[in-house]
């Protein structure tokens, strides 16, 4: 609705009938427009009432209001009563029809909702011969959520002097709009003005869905953010008129593949039969292999190798040959080797046995050569060569190839494979070895060499044998022996075997033998008689038929005695190095990756984006705007989660930035670090999903709850911090910035170390103060360690020295550390060697660990293991928090203590109320006549309760307070007197 735009009288609704008025008047275009004024100042007690008539609402969830008026300034007129006014109320009233009449809605502030109360920025009162000298005000308010089909506006004034120049009635909407392939429809905005309303979204003609769910989030300016999913035009379409149509390819081009690429030309050898082709068809004796992108030309087969030349040496073959003329169009030729042996005669050839060796290989071979070995000797072979490539099995011909015939010569014997020891003693060893698997030939005799295996292979002796056993005497006892052996054919020797190892016996190993030996010995004689007798009881009990069917009548043959093992045996000992104990998890730096997003892919889950439903932004980051917003992966319970999105058109050093905490946080798993579930990269926007934190930052936390907690709650608080922080230093992990604004705490009071970004923007340009400018970098001086300040020496040690100034925010209930104090000026007292004093109420234990954690020297700092060590033992003990450390502990020099500031300093009790943060009891003090500091010294705990206090926290804080300022009080006469 627009007021300007009526070309009749508005006709709106006045009460009483001698208020508002409607006039005739011109626009800045002198368009007759009509306008409603009301001037009756003069008169006490007014209520003047206009309003207009019904408006439908069109399905809008929030209206916005805008007015031009223009207001008289009081005092610009003269003899004007007190009651005089320049402001005036807006009020809407619902109703589902138009049903008003001259006395309903009833004109009264019941049933009608107050909107605001509308004041001029400029009221006029200068006059001139020409009239008054107007200046126009316009004001825009809305208000939501409405529900019913239409609404009254009503504007109330109250003893003003005043027009109502323009009224605009409006809703506000995202209008339809085709963004990453989907179609929009008009969406209006939500009833609140930070309300996102999701929007989903449809492909256009030929798209299809890429990343569901594809959606546009509407804010309350009538604005699409946060876009989710697309469509990409299927393949055998292309994207044109900037990506909202989505065309057929035409004839001879083709798109293989879903995206946003243009279609391309046929590749050679190859042609499309329609247009909206996904592919070109290969013409005749061309093809396409698997392997092959659909954009590549199409080949053929390649043409025989050519220029064959081999080269026989004994059972041994070189092939060499160069490459076919025509390779088919393809660059991964490559070469088979088919072996035949054609024996002797007229009998068939055949494929060779698997002992036929290739060198490098027989299948597959990439340059034109290869050397063969192991075949049988005086034996007559063919050797075909296949030229081969990736389409070869499409072609339904067999492959091309050259072929070679060949014929052995004699050969020397192939190596021998094992060798066993038979026997040993403390100087021989008798060894045997199995015949060659290829003799080539009649064996003629055997060569053995020997060597201690402390000596050098040029030591060896060798033994000749015609048989595969033998003996070998004149040993050193206990000593181990290398043996190889080798066959001689007239061909001449084969190669050694591989190296043996094998160990004489010991004096000791000899006598315990001789001891296994001498009962057998001493024995024998007398046996030999029964022996004999026995023997001639066999005999004739194997002469008896029941007896051949029921007893074995084959004397053993088995006698001497079992040898022990040697140390080396014929198989060789492994020597290994040793067990290899798991290390612990150590941190690795992402940036340390010659490819970062290749420590995103190892250390961060990829989710899926419908898995992530964005509900409500709740604040913007450093890269872009941060949600709230639920995660429902597949098989787990829907989670509450935080999500961090990337703004769009990001470069991709900020994409690699704002992903690369989440490199460092997947690398942690611990209930005091912060969780992360995952990030979205595959498609837009980039996202990083963590768990949810109810309550938000520490500081601002504590802040909003001054006083609240328990000393054992703020002591649990700690504890969870630094078994956050144990757990990082245990895997070399270094915070850099470590403080309460940077730890998240949940619903259940549990606290979370976050934000991991200090250590890779420490020499980054930032307007935020906290982090300012040392040696070149920037470091949050009020946080660090004093060697971190100077020298940048960051460790686990500095971030004790963090940790205690987190104590200190924590048990002062988010104060500013060091106050207000300029950085240099902390940085200098540091150096002096002062440190910041207990907080009011903390306990003396806490303000001594924190002293412990800032002590110059980091080396005498406390680990974080003693830390929670520490505060494990407060937990257990509660009467060790007892004692509570003095408001100015001389300890290690303390800054002076400025959480109870001198009440001398300021003018009034409600200034000193301020100064302690207790201003919201500035009226509950002056209505009960506590003004001036005299009667605020003397305020007793049912003073205290009698003014309106009844937290805890802020009742010891103010009672604490007044008994410093009767302190000073008492300071101050002694001095006067």
């Amino acid at each position: 609705m627009d007021s300007t735009t009526a070309t009749a009288e508005l006709g709106w609704t006045v009460h009483p009938v001698s208020g508002w008025e409607e006039v005739s008047g011109y626009d800045e275009n002198m368009n007759t427009i009509r306008t409603y004024q009301v001037c009756n100042v003069f008169e006490s007690s007014q209520n003047n009432w206009l309003r207009t008539k019904y408006i439908r609402r069109r399905g809008a969830h929030r209206i916005h209001v805008e007015m031009k008026f223009s207001v008289r300034d009081c005092s610009s007129i003269p003899n004007v009563p007190g009651s005089c006014k320049e402001t005036f109320n807006l009020y809407y009233y619902e109703s589902e029809f138009d049903a008003a009449t001259k006395s309903f809605p009833s004109w009264m502030e019941t049933p009608w909702a107050k909107v605001d109360t509308i004041a001029a920025d400029e009221s006029f009162s200068q006059v001139d011969l020409g009239g008054r000298v107007m200046k126009i005000n316009t004001e825009v308010r809305s208000f939501g959520p409405v529900s019913k089909n239409g609404f009254y506006l009503a504007f109330q004034d109250y003893g003003g002097c005043m027009s109502l120049i323009a009224v605009r009635v409006f809703y506000r909407k995202c209008l339809r709009v085709i963004q990453n392939g989907a179609i929009f429809q008009e969406t209006l905005s939500g009833a609140e003005s930070t309300s996102l309303v999701a929007a989903r979204g449809t492909c256009i003609p030929n798209a299809e869905e890429v990343d569901v769910p594809i959606k546009l989030y509407c804010n309350g300016d009538g604005e699409w953010l946060v876009p989710i999913g697309r469509c990409m035009c299927r393949s055998g379409y292309e994207s044109v008129e900037n990506g909202t149509v989505c065309r057929g390819c035409p004839s001879g081009t083709f798109k293989a593949n879903q995206g946003d690429e243009s279609c391309i030309h046929c590749p050679i050898n190859s042609r499309t039969t329609s247009e909206g082709a996904t592919n070109c068809v290969c013409r005749n004796s061309y093809y396409r292999a698997d392997s092959d992108p659909l954009e590549m030309p199409c080949t053929t087969i390649p043409s025989a190798p050519q220029a064959v030349i081999s080269s026989v040496n004994e059972t041994s073959l070189m092939l060499e040959w160069t490459p076919p003329r025509d390779s088919g169009g393809r660059e991964d030729l490559v070469y088979n080797i088919i072996c035949k042996s054609c024996g002797s005669g007229r009998r068939a050839c055949t494929r060779c046995g698997d002992n036929v060796q290739f060198t490098p290989r027989q299948l597959g071979l990439t340059e034109p050569r290869v050397y063969i070995n192991d075949l049988l000797a005086h034996t007559q072979y063919t050797f075909e060569i296949q030229a081969v490539n990736g389409v070869t099995d499409q072609s339904p011909f067999s492959p091309q190839f050259a072929s070679v015939n060949i014929t052995t010569n004699q050969a020397a014997p192939s190596a021998i494979s094992i060798m066993h020891q038979v026997s040993r003693m403390v100087d021989s060893i008798t060894l045997s070895w199995s015949q060659p698997d290829q003799p080539n030939g009649v064996i003629l005799d055997y060569e053995l060499q020997y060597y201690e295996k402390d000596l050098s292979e040029f030591n060896a002796t060798a033994v000749k044998s015609f048989t595969n056993t033998v003996t070998i005497p004149g040993l050193k006892a206990g000593t181990i022996y290398v043996f190889q052996v080798r066959a001689r054919t007239v061909a001449g020797y084969g190669r050694y075997s591989g190296k043996m190892y094998f160990q004489t016996m010991t004096e000791a190993e000899y006598q315990t033998s001789i001891q296994e030996k001498l009962p057998l010995i001493i024995g024998s004689s007398a046996a030999g008689l029964v022996f004999l007798i026995a023997l001639v009881v066999i005999i004739l009990v194997c002469n008896s038929p029941s007896a051949y069917r029921s007893a074995r009548c084959s004397p053993s043959r088995r006698h001497g005695f079992e040898r022990n093992d040697s140390e080396y045996t014929d198989k060789l000992q492994h020597y290994t190095s040793g067990h290899i104990t798991p290390g612990m998890k150590i941190y690795i730096d992402p940036f340390t990756y010659e490819d970062p997003n290749e420590a995103v892919r190892e250390f961060a889950k990829e989710i899926d984006i419908s898995c992530v439903k964005i509900e409500q932004v709740i604040g913007a980051g450093e890269f872009g705007e941060v949600c709230s917003g639920h995660l429902k992966l597949p098989g787990k319970r829907e989670s509450f989660v935080a999500i961090k999105t990337l703004k769009s058109g990001y470069t991709e050093k900020q994409r690699r930035d704002f992903l690369s905490e989440a490199s460092i946080m997947g690398q942690f798993d611990h209930p005091n670090v912060i969780h992360l579930e995952g990030v979205v990269t595959k498609s837009p926007p980039v996202m990083i999903v963590t768990e949810f934190m109810e309550n938000g930052s520490l500081d601002s936390f504590l802040r909003q709850n001054d006083g609240q907690f328990t000393v054992i709650q703020l002591v649990g608080m700690l504890r969870g911090i630094a078994a956050g922080m144990k757990y990082l230093a245990d895997m070399n992990y270094v915070h850099r910035d470590l403080a309460a604004r940077n730890i998240l705490v949940n619903s259940n009071l549990v606290c979370k170390v976050s934000d991991f970004g200090l250590s890779r923007f420490l020499e980054d340009d930032t307007s935020d103060p906290t982090y300012t400018s040392a040696l070149g970098g920037k470091i949050p001086i009020r946080w660090t360690a004093p060697e971190a300040i100077q020298y940048r020496k960051f460790t686990s040690a500095s971030d004790v020295w963090s940790y205690g100034i987190v104590m200190w925010e924590v048990t002062s209930y988010g104060e500013r550390p060091y106050w207000d104090m300029t950085n240099q000026d902390v940085i200098n007292a540091i150096e002096q060697d002062y440190r910041l004093p207990p907080p009011m109420d903390c306990p003396s234990a806490l303000h001594q660990l924190m002293l412990d954690c800032w002590q110059k020297d980091r080396n005498h700092r406390p680990k974080f293991g003693q830390i929670v060590n520490t505060l494990d033992k407060m937990i257990r003990n509660p009467n060790s928090l007892k004692a509570m450390a003095p408001l100015s502990s001389g300890i290690n020099l303390p800054l002076l203590d400025r959480t109870i500031p001198d009440y001398s300093s300021f003018n009034s009790v409600d200034e000193w109320l301020e100064a302690i943060k207790m201003g919201q009891y500035k009226e509950n003090f002056t209505s009960n006549g506590f003004s001036t500091f005299d009667l605020v010294s003397q305020m007793t705990m049912e003073d205290i309760l009698r003014v309106g206090v009844t937290l805890a926290g802020h009742q010891k804080k103010i009672l604490n307070s007044v008994q410093v300022m009767r302190t000073q009080m008492s300071q101050i006469q002694s001095v006067e007197v």
